[in-house]
C-alpha cells in the first residue's frame, strides 16, 4: 500500500512539473526553495512525501521581456488617461454634460469636485472611465465642452507584466491540482497537515495575481479621461476693478502698519528698559561728583 502512494506521489510531482514547464517556450524557472521547518521522517513514505513537497511548489516562471508577446495569444494591453484643461461659461453645467456623456458611452463618472473661489468663481474637477474604444471620440466631444487650455495624454503598455501574471498563474494552478491529488490519497495526519500548508500558501499567491490581473483588466478596459473645469477671469483682472476694494485694501495696510509697528515696539521694549536705567544711573553718579574749584590769579578760588 505504501509502494503506491509513494508511485502516485512521484506521478503527480512528474505532472506538475510538465506542466509548469510547458507554459511557455522561454519560461525560466526560480530557484527551488524548501518549505520551512521540515525534518525526515523515520519511515520511507515520509521520506518521499517531503521530497515531493521539497520539489513541487519550486518554478513559479518569469517572462524574458524579448519573447512574450510572439506565440503568448494575448493582445497588447494598453492603459490610456488623459488630462483636460478647459474654460468655460458655467462649470456645473459643464460638469453635467461630462457625466451624461460618459454615461452615453457606456461609462461612468467615477468623481465630481466643484468648489468656489475667490469672488465666487466657480471650478470643478471631473473624472469619467470610458470603454478603451470610445477614448478617442469622447476626447473630442470632452474638448468641444470650452476653450481648451491644456490636453495630456498617456498610454501606459503592460503587456509584459499580464503575460507574466497570466505564466504564473497557470505554474500556480498546476501546482495545486499536484497537491490536491496527493491530499486526496493521504493517509498520515501530519503529511495531510503538511501538504494542506503548500496548499494554503499556493492559493495566496493565486489569489494575489487575479487581484492583480482584475485590477490591470479594470484600468485597460476603462480609460481615465480628468477633466479641470474653470470659468473665465473677470476683465480687469482676476476680481475686476473695484474702488471699494481699493479703500478697503487701503485701510487694511494701515492697520496692518500700527500692528506692525506695535509689535515692533513691544519687541525692543526690553532693550529700551535697559538702556533708559542705564542712562539713568549715568546720570545719577555724574550728579554726584564734587565740583572742581578752579584757582584765577587776582580773584581766589572759584567752584
Amino acid at each position: 500500500m505504501n509502494n503506491k502512494i509513494v508511485a502516485l506521489i512521484l506521478v503527480c510531482c512528474a505532472v506538475a512539473a510538465t506542466g509548469c514547464m510547458g507554459l511557455a517556450e522561454n519560461v525560466l524557472p526560480q530557484q527551488r526553495t524548501t518549505p520551512a521547518g521540515y525534518s525526515t521522517g523515520g519511515n520511507w513514505q515520509g521520506i518521499a512525501l517531503e521530497k515531493a513537497l521539497d520539489s513541487s511548489p519550486a518554478p513559479v516562471p518569469t517572462m524574458k521581456p524579448s519573447s512574450f508577446v510572439p506565440g503568448s495569444g494575448i493582445e497588447t494591453k494598453i492603459i490610456k488617461t488623459a488630462q483636460v484643461t478647459i474654460e468655460v461659461k458655467d462649470v456645473t453645467a459643464s460638469a453635467d454634460a461630462l457625466k451624461a456623456l460618459a454615461v452615453q458611452k457606456s461609462g461612468y463618472l467615477s468623481s465630481s469636485n466643484i468648489q468656489k473661489g475667490y469672488n465666487n468663481r466657480l471650478s470643478a474637477t471631473v473624472i469619467i472611465r470610458i470603454p478603451q474604444s470610445e477614448f478617442e471620440g469622447v476626447m473630442e466631444n470632452v474638448k468641444s465642452v470650452g476653450t481648451v487650455k491644456s490636453v495630456s495624454t498617456q498610454g501606459e503598455d503592460v503587456t509584459e507584466e499580464y503575460v507574466d501574471l497570466v505564466a504564473r498563474k497557470t505554474a500556480y494552478q498546476n501546482q495545486l491540482e499536484a497537491y490536491n491529488r496527493i491530499m486526496a490519497k493521504g493517509d498520515k495526519v501530519e503529511d495531510i497537515l503538511k501538504i494542506q500548508q503548500q496548499i494554503e500558501r499556493v492559493q495566496v499567491e493565486l489569489d494575489r495575481i487575479e487581484g492583480r490581473m482584475r485590477y490591470l483588466n479594470n484600468r485597460i478596459d476603462l480609460s481615465t479621461i480628468t477633466v479641470n473645469l474653470q470659468e473665465p477671469e473677470p476683465v480687469g483682472g482676476e476680481a475686476g476693478h473695484s474702488f471699494i476694494s481699493a479703500i478697503n485694501d487701503g485701510i487694511a495696510g494701515f492697520f496692518g502698519m500700527i500692528d506692525a509697528m506695535i509689535v515692533l515696539v513691544l519687541t525692543f521694549l526690553p532693550l529700551i528698559l535697559i538702556g533708559a536705567g542705564a542712562y539713568g544711573i549715568y546720570r545719577w553718579k555724574k550728579g554726584k561728583k564734587p565740583v572742581a574749584s578752579i584757582s584765577v590769579p587776582g580773584q581766589g578760588e572759584i567752584k
